[in-house]
């Protein structure tokens, strides 16, 4: 059995549902051993630090919870990733820097022969990880290479290379994709990530690739190789990778609303892509997670608010709020935001039951501020 499998922390309340948000008792850093931290999104942003993440890590350090950055993003290499996370203000060494480029790299080494050549579409990051597996990566079709690998390349990756892709998948070379993540986050907004490069491909193509990155197995299994976690708690940003790469791997998550997923979205969750726990950045790692208590009939309550579903909206109400719900501030009349979101989450993710949230979100998340 994977170390992580049937260990979710005992810091999480196990009256937790899946229609609602869980609680712990206890902060967040020493509820669980390990952070398998995204990097896009949750610690950084375009290359700068997201706010509150530096000291925030830090912090959770200190407090016994070993930092492990598990990323999608195959460009870079462990080293270079970990001399970032260094400058930013978090000591950080390549062991601790799990990428999608080693897992599809380990993917390849058990399906092609010792020292077969590669066709690499993206950047360092995957020759890196090939060379590491005994793989020789090379550049083009005509190289007579036994697979192909595309990963994140960066903006300025040529269309050239997606060509070359194809050749050599005509030709019936088998195709391999680090991950798909249709974007990535980046300091001036949203930009086409991996996925979006690897749809050009399947569309020029009609193949269908072997992908490695979260949420899929590949990936779970090179972080547990790699970190060994036995009370982990995956931290990221984004539904269709780390939570639902958390629900995969029965582990318990906390999505952080720094990165792609915005409270909206959270609402409409589907169950695979509904968090453990959810807050707005990385200090939610140094606290405890508050209860969501209640049900459909009177409403589910957290901090400050009562939420529900009525005539086909989410309606968030005053649950009389004492002043001491959380460090977000009074959010209008019943308390922190982050309260109000949880509580809101419980309300639609109860009345979405196996499906999605269809109620009108929009009255109650102004109210919030989200």
């Amino acid at each position: 059995m994977s170390p992580l499998n049937g260990n979710r922390s005992d810091g999480a309340d196990r009256s937790a549902l899946p229609g609602r948000p869980g609680g712990s008792a206890t902060p967040l850093c020493t509820a669980y051993d390990t952070a398998l931290l995204d990097l896009d999104g949750v610690v950084y942003a375009g290359g700068a630090a997201i706010g509150h993440a530096v000291d925030s890590l830090l912090a959770a350090r200190d407090a016994g919870m070993r930092l492990a950055y598990v990323t999608n993003n195959a460009l870079r290499p462990p080293d270079e990733v970990a001399r970032h996370i260094t400058e930013l203000g978090v000591p950080t060494e390549p062991a601790e820097v799990i990428n999608s480029a080693q897992a599809v790299a380990r993917l390849i080494s058990e399906q092609v022969p010792a020292g077969s050549r590669v066709l690499v579409i993206g950047g360092e990051g995957l020759r890196v990880a090939l060379r590491e597996r005994g793989l020789e990566p090379v550049e083009s079709a005509d190289d007579d290479p036994a697979a192909v690998v595309q990963g994140y390349g960066g903006p300025e990756l040529p269309w050239g290379r997606f060509a070359e892709a194809c050749y050599a998948i005509a030709r019936g070379v088998p195709w391999y994709a680090s991950n798909t993540d249709l974007t990535i986050p980046g300091a001036r907004g949203i930009a086409p990530g991996n996925g979006a490069a690897v749809e050009v491909v399947r569309i020029a193509t009609g193949a269908e690739p072997q992908v490695a990155g979260k949420p899929l197995p590949p990936m779970h299994r090179e972080t547990i190789l790699r970190t060994g976690a036995r009370r982990p708690l995956v931290v990221g940003d984004r539904l269709d990778t780390d939570i639902e790469g958390a629900f995969n791997g029965d582990v318990d998550s906390l999505l952080v609303l720094t990165g792609v997923t915005d409270a909206a979205r959270l609402l409409a969750a589907e169950p695979r892509h509904r968090p453990t726990y959810v807050d707005a950045d990385l200090r939610g790692l140094l606290t405890s997670q508050p209860e969501v208590t209640g049900g459909p009939e009177d409403g589910f309550a957290c901090g400050g608010w009562r939420a529900s579903v009525r005539d086909g909206a989410l309606v968030l109400d005053d649950a009389g709020f004492d002043g001491d719900a959380g460090r977000e501030g009074d959010g209008g009349t019943g308390g922190a935001p982050m309260d109000g979101l949880r509580a809101l989450c419980a309300a639609a993710w109860s009345a979405a039951g196996d499906g999605t949230c269809t109620a009108d979100a929009g009255k109650a998340l102004s109210r919030l501020g989200l």
